[in-house]
Protein backbone atom coordinates (compact mmCIF):
# COMPACT_ATOMS: atom_id res chain seq x y z
CA UNK A 1 0.00 0.00 0.00
CA UNK A 2 1.31 3.66 -0.61
CA UNK A 3 1.11 6.02 2.01
CA UNK A 4 -0.90 9.37 1.39
CA UNK A 5 0.31 11.53 4.09
CA UNK A 6 4.08 11.31 3.43
CA UNK A 7 6.83 10.67 5.52
CA UNK A 8 7.30 13.64 7.71
CA UNK A 9 10.34 15.34 9.86
CA UNK A 10 8.92 17.13 12.72
CA UNK A 11 11.56 20.07 14.41
CA UNK A 12 9.57 20.19 17.51
CA UNK A 13 9.85 15.97 18.28
CA UNK A 14 12.91 16.02 16.89
CA UNK A 15 12.12 12.43 14.83
CA UNK A 16 10.31 11.26 11.60
CA UNK A 17 7.69 10.60 11.57
CA UNK A 18 5.61 7.71 9.65
CA UNK A 19 1.88 8.91 7.89
CA UNK A 20 -0.99 6.90 9.21
CA UNK A 21 -2.14 5.80 5.92
CA UNK A 22 1.25 3.29 5.63
CA UNK A 23 0.67 -0.17 6.03
CA UNK A 24 2.48 -3.03 7.86
CA UNK A 25 4.86 -4.46 5.69
CA UNK A 26 4.93 -1.40 3.51
CA UNK A 27 8.84 -0.57 2.43
CA UNK A 28 10.79 1.50 -0.36
CA UNK A 29 13.92 2.38 -0.80
CA UNK A 30 14.10 6.13 0.47
CA UNK A 31 15.05 7.69 -3.12
CA UNK A 32 12.04 5.94 -4.12
CA UNK A 33 10.01 7.37 -1.63
CA UNK A 34 11.09 10.67 -1.89
CA UNK A 35 11.04 10.40 -5.76
CA UNK A 36 7.09 10.07 -5.69
CA UNK A 37 6.13 12.51 -2.86
CA UNK A 38 6.21 15.88 -2.89
CA UNK A 39 7.87 18.07 0.14
CA UNK A 40 6.77 21.58 1.68
CA UNK A 41 7.85 23.48 4.59
CA UNK A 42 7.06 20.58 7.19
CA UNK A 43 8.31 17.83 5.19
CA UNK A 44 12.08 16.67 4.55
CA UNK A 45 13.63 18.90 1.77
CA UNK A 46 16.41 16.38 0.03
CA UNK A 47 16.35 14.72 -3.69
CA UNK A 48 16.79 11.54 -4.56
CA UNK A 49 20.50 12.34 -5.61
CA UNK A 50 23.57 11.78 -2.98
CA UNK A 51 23.88 15.51 -3.32
CA UNK A 52 26.96 17.30 -1.46
CA UNK A 53 26.24 18.74 1.69
CA UNK A 54 25.37 22.24 1.52
CA UNK A 55 28.46 24.16 1.52
CA UNK A 56 27.75 26.78 3.83
CA UNK A 57 28.13 24.26 6.33
CA UNK A 58 31.68 24.09 8.01
CA UNK A 59 30.86 21.82 11.06
CA UNK A 60 32.70 18.48 10.38
CA UNK A 61 29.85 16.16 9.80
CA UNK A 62 29.73 13.30 12.39
CA UNK A 63 28.03 10.19 11.09
CA UNK A 64 27.58 7.24 13.12
CA UNK A 65 26.73 3.90 11.74
CA UNK A 66 25.67 1.16 14.57
CA UNK A 67 24.19 -2.10 14.94
CA UNK A 68 24.74 -5.48 15.66
CA UNK A 69 28.16 -7.77 14.75
CA UNK A 70 27.98 -8.94 11.47
CA UNK A 71 25.48 -6.20 10.57
CA UNK A 72 27.60 -4.87 7.52
CA UNK A 73 29.05 -1.66 9.11
CA UNK A 74 32.15 -1.53 7.87
CA UNK A 75 30.77 -2.28 4.20
CA UNK A 76 28.48 0.12 4.21
CA UNK A 77 30.65 2.75 6.40
CA UNK A 78 33.82 2.27 3.08
CA UNK A 79 30.97 2.78 0.74
CA UNK A 80 29.85 5.94 2.34
CA UNK A 81 33.64 6.98 2.32
CA UNK A 82 33.98 6.39 -1.26
CA UNK A 83 31.04 8.41 -2.01
CA UNK A 84 32.09 11.36 -0.34
CA UNK A 85 35.52 11.27 -1.25
CA UNK A 86 34.56 11.02 -4.75
CA UNK A 87 32.52 14.57 -3.72
CA UNK A 88 36.05 16.03 -2.72
CA UNK A 89 35.42 16.00 0.82
CA UNK A 90 38.23 14.74 3.98
CA UNK A 91 36.90 12.14 5.21
CA UNK A 92 38.34 10.47 8.45
CA UNK A 93 36.82 7.19 9.36
CA UNK A 94 37.05 5.72 13.69
CA UNK A 95 36.63 2.31 14.49
CA UNK A 96 36.38 0.64 17.37
CA UNK A 97 36.89 -2.84 19.47
CA UNK A 98 37.26 -4.39 22.82
CA UNK A 99 40.85 -5.30 21.95
CA UNK A 100 43.49 -4.18 18.77
CA UNK A 101 44.00 -5.74 15.78
CA UNK A 102 40.52 -5.66 13.94
CA UNK A 103 39.98 -6.70 10.37
CA UNK A 104 37.96 -3.52 10.21
CA UNK A 105 40.67 -0.77 10.62
CA UNK A 106 43.21 -3.04 7.94
CA UNK A 107 39.87 -3.38 5.52
CA UNK A 108 39.37 0.34 5.39
CA UNK A 109 43.24 1.17 4.86
CA UNK A 110 43.31 -0.90 2.23
CA UNK A 111 40.81 1.16 0.74
CA UNK A 112 43.18 4.67 1.07
CA UNK A 113 41.28 5.93 4.40
CA UNK A 114 43.07 7.91 6.92
CA UNK A 115 41.63 5.10 9.57
CA UNK A 116 41.89 5.62 13.63
CA UNK A 117 41.17 2.56 15.95
CA UNK A 118 39.90 3.11 19.42
CA UNK A 119 40.58 -0.38 21.06
CA UNK A 120 40.22 -1.61 24.04
CA UNK A 121 36.42 -0.65 25.15
CA UNK A 122 33.78 0.75 23.61
CA UNK A 123 33.36 4.23 22.31
CA UNK A 124 30.85 5.10 25.31
CA UNK A 125 33.50 4.04 27.79
CA UNK A 126 36.24 5.35 25.83
CA UNK A 127 34.61 8.63 24.87
CA UNK A 128 38.08 10.73 25.39
CA UNK A 129 40.03 8.67 23.13
CA UNK A 130 37.29 8.76 20.79
CA UNK A 131 37.46 12.63 20.87
CA UNK A 132 41.54 12.67 20.97
CA UNK A 133 41.37 10.61 17.76
CA UNK A 134 39.45 12.51 15.92
CA UNK A 135 41.60 15.42 16.70
CA UNK A 136 44.71 13.38 15.44
CA UNK A 137 43.59 12.23 12.57
CA UNK A 138 42.51 15.60 11.67
CA UNK A 139 45.60 17.65 12.67
CA UNK A 140 47.02 18.14 8.77
CA UNK A 141 44.06 18.77 7.34
CA UNK A 142 40.65 19.27 9.19
CA UNK A 143 37.91 16.66 8.14
CA UNK A 144 34.63 17.23 6.46
CA UNK A 145 33.19 14.22 7.33
CA UNK A 146 33.74 12.15 10.28
CA UNK A 147 32.72 8.18 9.68
CA UNK A 148 32.52 6.30 13.31
CA UNK A 149 31.96 2.51 13.82
CA UNK A 150 31.06 1.22 17.21
CA UNK A 151 31.70 -2.05 18.51
CA UNK A 152 28.63 -4.25 17.48
CA UNK A 153 27.98 -5.54 21.39
CA UNK A 154 27.11 -2.02 22.29
CA UNK A 155 24.52 0.34 22.31
CA UNK A 156 23.08 3.38 24.67
CA UNK A 157 25.02 5.32 22.52
CA UNK A 158 22.65 8.62 22.18
CA UNK A 159 23.07 8.99 25.81
CA UNK A 160 26.71 8.21 26.15
CA UNK A 161 28.38 9.06 22.95
CA UNK A 162 25.91 11.46 20.52
CA UNK A 163 24.64 13.55 23.43
CA UNK A 164 28.31 14.26 25.21
CA UNK A 165 29.77 15.00 21.54
CA UNK A 166 27.05 17.74 21.42
CA UNK A 167 27.42 19.21 24.80
CA UNK A 168 30.30 18.75 26.15
CA UNK A 169 32.96 17.92 23.24
CA UNK A 170 35.05 21.40 22.79
CA UNK A 171 34.70 21.13 18.65
CA UNK A 172 31.22 21.57 17.41
CA UNK A 173 30.52 18.94 14.97
CA UNK A 174 27.26 19.08 12.94
CA UNK A 175 25.63 15.57 14.18
CA UNK A 176 23.87 13.25 11.42
CA UNK A 177 20.77 11.33 12.16
CA UNK A 178 21.80 7.98 14.07
CA UNK A 179 21.15 4.90 11.81
CA UNK A 180 21.47 1.38 13.07
CA UNK A 181 21.46 -1.64 10.56
CA UNK A 182 19.02 -4.64 11.16
CA UNK A 183 21.05 -7.89 10.57
CA UNK A 184 18.71 -10.18 9.14
CA UNK A 185 19.70 -13.48 9.65
CA UNK A 186 19.28 -13.15 13.77
CA UNK A 187 16.66 -9.99 13.34
CA UNK A 188 14.72 -12.43 11.69
CA UNK A 189 14.79 -14.67 14.89
CA UNK A 190 14.98 -12.07 17.70
CA UNK A 191 12.06 -9.68 16.30
CA UNK A 192 9.73 -12.71 15.93
CA UNK A 193 10.38 -14.11 19.01
CA UNK A 194 11.27 -17.68 18.47
CA UNK A 195 12.43 -19.67 21.08
CA UNK A 196 15.86 -20.57 19.65
CA UNK A 197 16.83 -16.73 18.63
CA UNK A 198 20.39 -17.44 18.42
CA UNK A 199 21.65 -16.10 21.89
CA UNK A 200 20.42 -15.71 24.87
CA UNK A 201 17.61 -13.11 26.26
CA UNK A 202 20.27 -10.60 27.69
CA UNK A 203 22.38 -10.49 24.28
CA UNK A 204 18.90 -10.47 22.38
CA UNK A 205 18.18 -7.48 24.59
CA UNK A 206 21.20 -5.84 23.41
CA UNK A 207 20.12 -6.51 19.70
CA UNK A 208 16.50 -4.86 20.93
CA UNK A 209 18.06 -2.03 22.42
CA UNK A 210 20.16 -0.91 19.30
CA UNK A 211 17.28 -0.25 17.19
CA UNK A 212 15.03 1.28 20.05
CA UNK A 213 17.22 4.26 20.00
CA UNK A 214 17.82 4.34 16.37
CA UNK A 215 16.48 7.55 14.20
CA UNK A 216 16.35 5.40 11.07
CA UNK A 217 16.62 1.16 10.63
CA UNK A 218 18.84 0.18 7.98
CA UNK A 219 17.99 -3.30 6.34
CA UNK A 220 20.80 -4.86 5.14
CA UNK A 221 21.86 -7.46 2.67
CA UNK A 222 18.34 -7.04 0.59
CA UNK A 223 20.56 -8.50 -1.84
CA UNK A 224 20.42 -12.24 -0.08
CA UNK A 225 16.70 -11.85 1.02
CA UNK A 226 13.83 -12.44 -0.81
CA UNK A 227 10.53 -10.01 -1.25
CA UNK A 228 8.76 -12.02 1.49
CA UNK A 229 11.22 -11.93 3.83
CA UNK A 230 11.95 -8.08 3.12
CA UNK A 231 8.28 -7.67 4.10
CA UNK A 232 7.98 -9.79 7.49
CA UNK A 233 11.22 -7.73 8.97
CA UNK A 234 10.16 -4.42 7.83
CA UNK A 235 6.48 -5.07 9.06
CA UNK A 236 8.22 -6.72 12.55
CA UNK A 237 10.74 -3.01 12.83
CA UNK A 238 7.49 -1.10 12.14
CA UNK A 239 5.25 -2.91 15.09
CA UNK A 240 7.70 -2.92 17.20
CA UNK A 241 9.84 -0.05 17.20
CA UNK A 242 7.66 2.64 15.98
CA UNK A 243 8.63 5.98 14.35
CA UNK A 244 11.61 4.17 12.67
CA UNK A 245 12.02 4.49 8.96
CA UNK A 246 13.16 1.73 7.23
CA UNK A 247 15.51 1.86 4.84
CA UNK A 248 16.39 -1.12 2.47
CA UNK A 249 20.18 -1.38 1.24
CA UNK A 250 22.47 -3.89 0.37
CA UNK A 251 25.50 -2.44 1.71
CA UNK A 252 27.56 -5.22 -0.84
CA UNK A 253 25.91 -4.22 -4.07
CA UNK A 254 25.36 -0.48 -3.52
CA UNK A 255 21.11 -0.85 -3.79
CA UNK A 256 19.35 1.70 -1.98
CA UNK A 257 22.58 3.72 -0.80
CA UNK A 258 21.06 6.92 -2.84
CA UNK A 259 18.57 6.65 -0.62
CA UNK A 260 20.35 6.69 2.77
CA UNK A 261 22.61 9.23 1.34
CA UNK A 262 19.76 11.35 1.32
CA UNK A 263 18.59 10.75 4.87
CA UNK A 264 22.13 11.00 6.26
CA UNK A 265 21.74 14.90 4.68
CA UNK A 266 18.70 15.52 7.41
CA UNK A 267 19.55 18.07 9.67
CA UNK A 268 17.68 18.34 12.75
CA UNK A 269 17.26 17.56 16.60
CA UNK A 270 18.49 13.63 16.06
CA UNK A 271 19.89 11.75 18.78
CA UNK A 272 17.01 12.31 21.35
CA UNK A 273 16.13 8.48 21.86
CA UNK A 274 17.39 7.87 25.41
CA UNK A 275 17.77 4.82 26.32
CA UNK A 276 15.73 3.12 29.61
CA UNK A 277 18.50 0.35 30.02
CA UNK A 278 19.55 -2.31 32.80
CA UNK A 279 23.23 -1.95 32.91
CA UNK A 280 22.88 -5.32 34.98
CA UNK A 281 21.42 -7.17 31.63
CA UNK A 282 23.62 -5.05 29.17
CA UNK A 283 26.78 -6.56 31.14
CA UNK A 284 25.36 -10.45 31.09
CA UNK A 285 24.72 -10.15 27.29
CA UNK A 286 28.18 -8.76 26.44
CA UNK A 287 29.95 -11.13 28.64
CA UNK A 288 27.93 -13.70 26.59
CA UNK A 289 30.20 -13.68 23.64
CA UNK A 290 33.72 -14.59 23.50
CA UNK A 291 35.74 -12.65 21.38
CA UNK A 292 38.92 -13.57 20.37
CA UNK A 293 41.93 -11.41 17.64
CA UNK A 294 44.44 -13.44 16.31
CA UNK A 295 47.52 -12.56 14.09
CA UNK A 296 49.30 -15.45 11.71
CA UNK A 297 51.48 -15.40 9.28
CA UNK A 298 51.70 -18.24 6.67
CA UNK A 299 54.13 -19.44 3.82
CA UNK A 300 54.00 -22.31 1.06
CA UNK A 301 56.46 -23.40 -1.10
CA UNK A 302 53.89 -23.18 -3.88
CA UNK A 303 51.38 -20.24 -4.51
CA UNK A 304 47.96 -21.21 -3.15
CA UNK A 305 44.94 -19.32 -3.69
CA UNK A 306 44.23 -17.15 -0.74
CA UNK A 307 40.80 -16.53 -1.48
CA UNK A 308 39.93 -19.76 -1.11
CA UNK A 309 42.28 -20.35 1.67
CA UNK A 310 40.25 -18.22 3.74
CA UNK A 311 36.35 -19.57 3.29
CA UNK A 312 37.91 -22.45 3.97
CA UNK A 313 38.84 -21.71 7.60
CA UNK A 314 35.67 -19.94 8.03
CA UNK A 315 33.90 -23.07 7.10
CA UNK A 316 35.91 -25.15 9.23
CA UNK A 317 35.57 -22.95 12.14
CA UNK A 318 31.57 -22.49 11.44
CA UNK A 319 32.21 -26.69 11.94
CA UNK A 320 33.50 -26.28 15.16
CA UNK A 321 31.51 -24.12 16.58
CA UNK A 322 27.98 -25.70 15.49
CA UNK A 323 29.52 -29.03 16.73
CA UNK A 324 30.21 -27.30 20.26
CA UNK A 325 26.74 -26.11 20.60
CA UNK A 326 28.18 -22.34 20.03
CA UNK A 327 26.01 -19.49 18.16
CA UNK A 328 28.57 -17.56 15.89
CA UNK A 329 28.06 -13.54 16.27
CA UNK A 330 30.28 -12.71 13.57
CA UNK A 331 33.95 -14.11 12.02
CA UNK A 332 35.81 -12.08 9.84
CA UNK A 333 39.08 -12.67 8.40
CA UNK A 334 41.62 -10.88 6.26
CA UNK A 335 44.33 -11.93 4.24
CA UNK A 336 47.38 -9.54 3.27
CA UNK A 337 50.07 -10.30 0.35
CA UNK A 338 52.32 -7.59 -1.14
CA UNK A 339 49.59 -5.32 -2.29
CA UNK A 340 46.71 -7.96 -2.46
CA UNK A 341 43.78 -8.30 0.12
CA UNK A 342 41.29 -10.33 1.09
CA UNK A 343 38.23 -10.37 3.16
CA UNK A 344 36.20 -13.14 4.29
CA UNK A 345 33.43 -13.34 6.24
CA UNK A 346 30.35 -15.72 8.08
CA UNK A 347 27.78 -13.20 10.02
CA UNK A 348 26.00 -16.50 11.64
CA UNK A 349 25.94 -20.47 12.52
CA UNK A 350 22.99 -20.46 9.40
CA UNK A 351 24.93 -18.81 7.25
CA UNK A 352 27.54 -19.48 4.50
CA UNK A 353 31.09 -17.78 4.73
CA UNK A 354 31.36 -15.18 2.17
CA UNK A 355 34.13 -13.13 0.25
CA UNK A 356 33.76 -9.60 0.81
CA UNK A 357 36.52 -8.52 -0.81
CA UNK A 358 38.07 -10.99 -3.17
CA UNK A 359 41.35 -10.75 -3.90
CA UNK A 360 42.27 -13.66 -6.40
CA UNK A 361 45.54 -13.62 -5.88
CA UNK A 362 47.74 -16.57 -5.65
CA UNK A 363 50.49 -16.59 -3.16
CA UNK A 364 53.35 -18.18 -1.78
CA UNK A 365 52.93 -16.05 1.96
CA UNK A 366 50.52 -14.11 3.83
CA UNK A 367 49.51 -12.02 6.93
CA UNK A 368 46.04 -12.69 8.60
CA UNK A 369 43.63 -11.50 11.22
CA UNK A 370 41.30 -12.93 12.30
CA UNK A 371 38.37 -11.45 14.55
CA UNK A 372 36.11 -14.14 15.96
CA UNK A 373 32.28 -13.39 18.49
CA UNK A 374 31.25 -16.43 19.24
CA UNK A 375 28.77 -17.75 22.48
CA UNK A 376 31.76 -19.75 24.13
CA UNK A 377 34.09 -19.44 26.84
CA UNK A 378 37.31 -17.85 25.70
CA UNK A 379 39.41 -20.40 26.37
CA UNK A 380 37.53 -22.69 24.30
CA UNK A 381 37.54 -20.38 21.49
CA UNK A 382 41.38 -20.06 21.35
CA UNK A 383 41.74 -23.51 21.30
CA UNK A 384 39.42 -24.24 18.61
CA UNK A 385 40.61 -21.44 16.74
CA UNK A 386 44.27 -22.66 17.56
CA UNK A 387 43.72 -26.29 16.03
CA UNK A 388 41.52 -25.40 12.91
CA UNK A 389 44.02 -22.83 11.85
CA UNK A 390 46.81 -25.52 12.07
CA UNK A 391 44.68 -28.09 10.59
CA UNK A 392 43.88 -25.89 7.79
CA UNK A 393 47.35 -25.23 6.81
CA UNK A 394 48.37 -28.73 6.98
CA UNK A 395 45.76 -29.75 4.77
CA UNK A 396 46.98 -27.31 2.27
CA UNK A 397 50.88 -27.69 2.59
CA UNK A 398 50.70 -24.08 4.15
CA UNK A 399 53.48 -23.60 7.00
CA UNK A 400 51.33 -21.66 10.11
CA UNK A 401 52.92 -19.71 12.57
CA UNK A 402 50.64 -17.80 15.20
CA UNK A 403 52.40 -14.64 16.24
CA UNK A 404 49.02 -13.05 18.64
CA UNK A 405 46.55 -14.39 19.86
CA UNK A 406 44.20 -12.31 22.49
CA UNK A 407 40.56 -13.95 23.41
CA UNK A 408 38.19 -12.30 26.39
CA UNK A 409 34.82 -11.78 27.36
CA UNK A 410 34.15 -8.11 27.59
CA UNK A 411 34.23 -6.00 30.72
CA UNK A 412 30.97 -4.54 32.20
CA UNK A 413 30.72 -1.13 30.00
CA UNK A 414 30.99 2.05 32.49
CA UNK A 415 30.39 5.08 30.09
CA UNK A 416 32.38 8.28 30.53
CA UNK A 417 29.12 10.43 30.39
CA UNK A 418 26.03 9.80 30.49
CA UNK A 419 23.58 12.26 29.37
CA UNK A 420 20.20 11.01 30.07
CA UNK A 421 17.87 14.52 30.54
CA UNK A 422 17.14 16.72 28.15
Amino acid sequence: MVPSTGLAYSLEKGQFTIGMAMGAGTFLLASEYLAQHETGPDTLSSSSNCRETNKMQTNPRFIMIGGFLGAGKTTTVGRLANHYRSQGKNIIIVTNDQASDLVDTHTLRSQGFQVGEVAGSCFCCNFNELTDTVEKLGEDQRPDVILAEPVGSCTDLVATVIRPLQDIYSQPLDIAPYGVILKPSHGARILSGKKRGGFSPQANYIFRKQLEEADFVLLNRIDELSEEEVTELTTLIEEQFEERPVLRISAKTGDGFEGLCTWLEQRGHFGQRVLDIDYEVYAAGEAELGWLNCQVGLVADKPFDLDQWLVTLLKRLQDEFDQAGAETAHLKVIGMSEGFYTVANLVSSGSEPTLSLPSGAQVTQAQLVINARVAIDPERLADRVRSTVQQTGQQGNVAVAISALQSFRPGRPVPTHRMADG
